[in-house]
């Protein structure tokens, strides 16, 4: 019969090599292929700039960091994969305004909690917004496009990709600090969206300054100024709605979670490989040139900033009583 006191002992050492084994693995990481869920479809703006950022933290990271999208739900079915997935390091989400700031105000039954089911790694980019008008649309300018709603309310349509869209509440921004109304035309996505508007159907709408510019200069958009806090370095001659007059920061940013609980030395990993990489001149220049703005910030920092924007865009959709089920 083993004598109480050893079988305590016994009881012990297991218990502390367990807790040793994961600080060892974590130690080790990354030693396999990391999963990115990018929760959009393959092809669009956010699938494209999150390879342009997985491909330099993954030489870093001597791993390759495979892109898995997981479309649907304006970002639910993807972002919520991702709270599922083992706490490791080995599956990280791709965030935006839509799934970590919108969505939980627009979808109030959603599986998960922004702010409680994971850890922030690190912000990647910045998408400024510019406020576009059809090539036929009368306004030259924001003075001109407000003046117009103001004399003619609810004439003005503006699309976007879907209700609770960043493209939808960035217009609703726009109204609530104009104090205008216009009416609301969504589409299943953001190409159709902006066909719409290049097609004389829908009058306006807010897009990433990525999409904006190439249509603008091709005659097939008036771009009237920047929905953002400061001017784009990528486009400097062009205003931005707060130079004239009204105050509205539409664009939307990108970054890296991690599940809640990730192992605290495996984030700091991933955080300074993703700043290091996102710091190297060739990666900056080229996410310049795909009119996205590289931004670092520590993962304290990334979290007191996402608390912000989820207040910030919280506030517009309460405002405009956006809600679906």
């Amino acid at each position: 019969m083993r004598h109480p006191s050893i079988v305590r002992g016994l009881a012990a050492s297991v218990l502390a090599i367990a807790a040793w084994l994961p600080s060892i693995a974590s130690a080790q990481y990354p030693d396999k292929p990391i999963r990115l869920v990018v929760p959009w479809p393959a092809g669009g703006g956010t699938d494209v700039a999150a390879r342009a950022v997985a491909a330099p933290l993954s030489e870093r990271l001597k791993q390759p960091i495979v892109i898995d999208n997981r479309p649907g739900a304006n970002g639910a079915i993807g972002t919520d994969a991702v709270a599922r997935a083992p706490k490791d390091g080995y599956t990280l989400l791709m965030v935006v305004a839509d799934t970590h700031a919108i969505g939980p105000h627009v979808y109030p039954k959603l599986p998960y909690d922004v702010r409680k089911d994971f850890d922030p790694v690190g912000m990647a980019g910045y998408f400024p917004y510019a406020l576009i008008t059809s090539p036929s649309f009368s306004a030259t300018t924001v003075a001109d496009f407000v003046s117009y709603a103001k004399k003619n309310p609810a004439k003005i349509t503006f699309a976007s990709w879907g209700v609770g869209s960043s493209a939808h509440v960035g217009m609703e921004m726009l109204k609530q600090q104009a104090g205008i109304f216009m009416l609301h035309v969504p589409f299943q996505g953001a190409a159709p969206a902006i066909q719409a508007v290049a097609g004389s159907q829908v009058d306006a709408m807010v897009v990433p300054i990525a999409v904006a510019e190439p249509l603008a200069k091709a005659g097939r958009v008036r771009m009237l100024g920047l929905a953002a806090p400061e001017r784009y370095a990528g486009m400097p001659e062009l205003k931005t709605l707060k130079e004239q007059g009204i105050a509205v920061d539409a664009g939307t940013w990108l970054g890296i979670m991690a599940p809640a609980g990730t192992p605290p030395d495996v984030l700091a990993t991933l955080t300074r490989n993703l700043n290091a990489a996102l710091e190297t001149p060739s990666v900056r220049e080229g996410l310049l040139k795909m009119n996205i703005e590289p931004s670092t910030m520590s993962a304290s920092k990334f979290k007191a900033f996402l608390d912000g924007e989820y207040d910030r865009w919280g506030k517009t959709v309460r405002d405009a009583k956006i809600k679906l089920d």
